[in-house]
C-alpha cells in the first residue's frame, strides 16, 4: 500500500520550469465599495420628527417605517375636509331629487301658474290662455320649461363639482399624510443618520441613508481611453483593503455618459458574495490598457499553490536540488487553471507542481507523502 502511495504522489507531483507569457497591459484604478442599491430618504412635508425606527446598521424588511413626521395638523385638515365633503355629497343628492321633480312633475304647467291660485288658476285657463292664443301673444311654455330644467342641471352639476373638489382636497392630505412617513423600499439596512426624534425638518431635507448590503460593488470612475477595453459580465481582479490576494469582480454596469471636466466614465463592479468588504472601503481594481507595454508575465499551474496559514506559497527547487516554501503574490487568473505571478518568483526558477497536504520545505518528488508511513513499516 505504501508503494501504491508513493507511486501515485510520484507521478501527481512534479518540478516544471515557471512559464512566462507575453499580457496585455493594465492599469490600476482606485474606487470605493457601495451599496448594490441605495438611496437617500428624504423629508417630504415640514414638521417634527416624531419617529425613528433604528440606528446605523439596523436591518429592516421593504415596506417597513424607517421615519415619521408629526401628521396632527395633516389629520385635524382631514377631518374638516371630510365635513365639506359629506355636506357636497348631501347637496348633491338634494340637487337629484329637485332635477327629479322637474322631470316628472314640471312647476311650469301654464302662462300664469302659480301656487295656490286655484280659482284665478281657473279664470286663466277658461279665459285668459284662450284669448292669447286668439291675440298670438301667448307666453311659450315650451321655453319657460326648458329654462327651469336647465336650472335644475345646472344646481346638479354644481353640486358634482363641489364633491369633486372635496374628493380631491382629501386625496392631497392623504397624500401629505402619506408623505410623512418614509418606508424602506427594499431590504436593506440603515448606512447614515442625518436627524434624531424632536428634531425639525423642511421638504427636501434628507432623513437617512439606506441600503441593500448584501451585495456589494465597486464604483470607480475609469478613464475614458480604459472604458473601450471593458464590457459588460467581463471579469477583472481587485483588491480590497482586507485582502492581500484578488477577488473577481464582475462589471455590472457602464455609464453611458462621460464626466467633461474629469474626462472619466463611472462603472460598477460586482464583488463576490465572499468578499471580505463593507460599504466606504476602498478597493483596486486591475483593468486592461491595449495601450501599455507589458513585460514578461509569470504564470503557474493553480496546483501549485500551498496556503501557508492565509498566505500562498509554492515549493521553489533551488541550486541544491531541494525545495524551499516561498511566498507570493498573486493576481488574476488565465483561464480555468493558471494564474499570474506578480513578486515571489523570478523567469527561470522551478517549481513544484500539485504537491501533497502538508508538504513544506525539503518536500521533494519521490519522497512519501508528509504523514504517510515510510516503505519500511509496512513489512
Amino acid at each position: 500500500m505504501a508503494g501504491l502511495l508513493l507511486c501515485t504522489v510520484g507521478m501527481a507531483a512534479q518540478i516544471i520550469p515557471v512559464q512566462t507569457l507575453q499580457l496585455q497591459g493594465t492599469a490600476t484604478i482606485g474606487g470605493t465599495v457601495v451599496p448594490y442599491k441605495e438611496v437617500t430618504l428624504s423629508a417630504q412635508i415640514p414638521g417634527r420628527v416624531v419617529y425613528l425606527a433604528g440606528d446605523v446598521g439596523d436591518h429592516f424588511k421593504a415596506g417597513d417605517v424607517l421615519v415619521a413626521i408629526d401628521d396632527s395638523e395633516l389629520q385635524a385638515k382631514r377631518r374638516q375636509v371630510l365635513a365639506q365633503l359629506q355636506n357636497a355629497q348631501a347637496a348633491l343628492q338634494n340637487s337629484y331629487v329637485q332635477y327629479g321633480r322637474e322631470v316628472y312633475a314640471p312647476r311650469t304647467r301654464s302662462l300664469t301658474a302659480a301656487p295656490g291660485m286655484g280659482l284665478p288658476n281657473m279664470f286663466d285657463q277658461m279665459f285668459t290662455r284662450n284669448m292669447a292664443d286668439v291675440l298670438g301673444v301667448g307666453a311659450d311654455t315650451t321655453i319657460e320649461r326648458w329654462a327651469d330644467l336647465q336650472r335644475s342641471r345646472t344646481g346638479v352639476n354644481q353640486a358634482q363639482a363641489q364633491v369633486l373638489q372635496a374628493q380631491s382636497k382629501l386625496q392631497e392630505i392623504d397624500a401629505a399624510i402619506r408623505d410623512a412617513r418614509s418606508i424602506a423600499p427594499f431590504d436593506g439596512v440603515i448606512l447614515k443618520k442625518f436627524v434624531e426624534v424632536g428634531d425639525t425638518v423642511q421638504p427636501g431635507q434628507p432623513l437617512v441613508e439606506f441600503g441593500h448590503v448584501k451585495y456589494l460593488r465597486i464604483q470607480a470612475d475609469v478613464p475614458v481611453s480604459l472604458v473601450k477595453y471593458l464590457r459588460i459580465g467581463q471579469f477583472v481582479p481587485a483588491y480590497l483593503d482586507t485582502a492581500r490576494t484578488p477577488v473577481q469582480a464582475r462589471v455590472s454596469q457602464i455609464y453611458p455618459q462621460a464626466d467633461p471636466n474629469q474626462h472619466t466614465v463611472t462603472v460598477k463592479f460586482d464583488l463576490p458574495r465572499s468578499a471580505p468588504a463593507a460599504p466606504g472601503m476602498y478597493a483596486e481594481v486591475l483593468l486592461p490598457d491595449g495601450s501599455a507595454r507589458r513585460g514578461p508575465t509569470i504564470v503557474i499551474p493553480t496546483s501549485a499553490i500551498i496556503h501557508a496559514g492565509s498566505l500562498p506559497a509554492v515549493l521553489v527547487v533551488n541550486e541544491k536540488n531541494t525545495s524551499e516554501l516561498r511566498l507570493v503574490r498573486l493576481g488574476s487568473k488565465i483561464g480555468q487553471n493558471h494564474v499570474i505571478v506578480l513578486s515571489g518568483l523570478r523567469p527561470g526558477e522551478r517549481i513544484i507542481d500539485n504537491p501533497p497536504p502538508g508538504a513544506s520545505s525539503g518536500w521533494m518528488p519521490g519522497q512519501p507523502a508528509p504523514g504517510a508511513p515510510e516503505s519500511g513499516g509496512a513489512h
